[in-house]
């Protein structure tokens, strides 16, 4: 799940100004990353806060209503800072049944109490980070602070993960004392996982760092969610442009369910997409009280447009 912000160039309903100091929106949405479609998105007034509860909630709950029941029976949801949240987090701990498991991480907001526990950790207790490969990360270092840094009223069983990095120059205006009196830069990390069934490992605090980077996957979406007509909402109805943000959806699921197997254009660019098989030239004629589509046989991803067709025609029709 993540926010983003979408500037409006002209007057559009609940444009607002933004956290950026820009005017616009603020819409908050949950994707999926084994599919890359987005499962709810929520439209919202510009000015709507990073770390709204009720929000989270709500694009939470449509969200697993998109998820087919036999593949909701072990998720991991993963929020930035903004899931950092007493609300969100009981009820990702509440939303576990007997036939559904839900672990999740968030990012977590440094405060001098954690800045405390991080200075008593031992340089012992930090472990080299992970790339995505399992690879060592050097000069990046992961450790455990649960149990050092304790605040009231935050669900039992959280842990804490610390990270630290070199800070570069994007980071150097924001450093707090700690953070330039150590020389490093640090980000802390909420999750419930203690273990996972079946992978050796999970435990591990360079394991769990990893895992909850890779939440970075969803600025991708949103870039391509953007690149599909949420940059710039056409309409000045706020109704309106709701629709709009079902674009990429429409991308995404013809990929998924036409395109899958064709290396070039199972995960093309939206200007690929476009270029390839959104704007290819055909010419409708009609003959025998019938429509026909017309390509040219030697048009580049003609084959691939009729495959396509082929197969979302033969799809069962949703009862």
């Amino acid at each position: 799940m993540d926010a983003t912000i979408i500037t409006a160039a002209s007057k559009k309903e609940q444009a607002r100004a933004t956290w950026k100091k820009t005017v616009g929106f603020h819409p908050l949405a949950a994707w999926c990353a084994n599919t890359s479609e987005c499962l709810a998105m929520l439209l919202r007034p510009g000015n709507a806060g990073s770390n709204t509860v009720a929000d989270h909630l709500t694009v939470l709950a449509d969200a697993l209503a998109q998820i087919p029941g036999s593949s909701a029976a072990k998720l991991l949801i993963r929020v930035d800072g903004a899931g950092a949240t007493h609300g969100l987090h009981e009820h990702l701990i509440a939303l576990n049944t007997r036939r559904r498991t839900v672990r999740f991480t968030t990012g977590w907001t440094i405060t001098d109490t954690d800045e405390q526990a991080i200075a008593r950790l031992p340089e012992t207790a930090w472990e080299v980070s992970l790339n995505q490969d399992g690879t060592f990360q050097e000069d990046y270092g992961v450790a455990e602070l649960s149990g050092l840094s304790a605040r009231e009223g935050w669900s039992k069983g959280l842990r804490l993960i610390v990270r630290r990095v070199r800070p570069s120059s994007r980071h150097l205006a924001n450093l707090t004392d700690f953070e330039k009196k150590t020389g490093f830069k640090y980000s802390v990390i909420a999750t419930d996982i203690n273990k996972m069934t079946r992978i050796p490992g999970s435990h591990q605090v360079q394991w769990l760092d990893a895992l909850h980077r890779h939440h970075a996957v969803v600025e991708d979406r949103v870039r391509t969610n953007k690149a599909m007509g949420l940059h710039n909402l056409p309409s000045k109805s706020f109704t309106t442009n709701q629709g709009w943000m079902l674009a990429a959806d429409l991308d995404a699921w013809l990929r998924l369910l036409a395109l899958h197997d064709q290396d070039e254009l199972a995960d093309a660019e939206p200007d690929t997409m476009r270029f390839r098989i959104y704007h290819l030239p055909a010419r409708i004629t009609a003959h025998a009280h019938r429509r026909h589509l017309r390509l040219a046989p030697d048009r580049p991803w003609a084959q691939a447009f009729v495959l396509a067709w082929q197969r979302l025609t033969g799809l069962t029709a949703i009862t």
